[in-house]
């Protein structure tokens, strides 16, 4: 990884999903994580994506999760199981595992279990919601590192996702710098209007002084 894509990471961890999610839409990309959410409060992450697809298991059924040791640290966990919510595809083995190995987090189109153990050791998790029943013999790994789907939101290997309280975004690659370039300036015409409405300035005109609707606008 080049210092470039390291430092693109950290410009993205300050930053939160909502201002993202609008550079995001003013550059026309559709990287916003639907219904997938933090499952402890607190929890925040940045990293890139180490995707995994899965499916219905075969006969005899292949394994649900024994890729934990080849993840490199830092990465985001990034897995499809089709936004199944009858069975599990993380848990608290994975869970104590990722923490340990310095594994930025994990995200799944679909449910996970043991929140206890996350919400104990601070490691985040997203998801669309948790129960208890495991994937085991239900669904297995397909394919490592591909393209997947996480909340109607495509995710390549590499691409960059950041997780808060509001959710999940991801930037893809190939727009990050754009993205990210776009956000900071948001973020700096949210902080100006704050301060000039606290001095009195209507909220319509700080808008219009600082072009607000135009940052988050496409094409404007």
């Amino acid at each position: 990884m080049s210092d470039q894509q390291d430092i693109n990471v950290a410009r993205a961890a300050k930053l939160d999903t909502a201002t993202l999610s609008d550079a995001l839409d003013k550059h026309g990309i559709a990287g916003q994580c639907y219904r997938i959410k933090a499952r402890g409060d607190g929890f925040a992450m940045a990293g890139r994506a180490y995707t995994l697809l899965y499916g219905p298991a075969s006969n005899p059924p292949g394994t649900v999760g024994d890729y934990i040791d080849d993840v490199p640290p830092g990465s985001v966990l990034v897995l499809d199981n089709g936004g199944r919510d009858n069975a599990t595809v993380w848990g608290d083995i994975l869970t104590e595992i990722a923490h340990r190995r310095g594994i930025a987090g994990t995200v799944i189109d679909g449910v996970c279990r043991d929140v206890a153990l996350c919400r104990k050791l601070g490691y985040p998790v997203f998801s669309r919601d948790h129960w208890m029943r495991t994937g085991k013999d239900r669904v297995q790994v397909e394919a490592t590192n591909v393209a997947v789907n996480i909340g109607d939101a495509r995710v390549q290997p590499g691409d960059i996702l950041r997780g808060d309280a509001d959710g999940v975004v991801v930037i893809p690659r190939e727009h990050e710098t754009a993205v990210l370039d776009t956000a900071e300036q948001i973020e700096q015409a949210e902080n100006a209007i704050r301060e000039a409405a606290r001095g009195g300035m209507r909220l319509d005109e700080a808008r219009r002084q600082f072009r607000y609707h135009q940052l988050q606008t496409k094409g404007a």
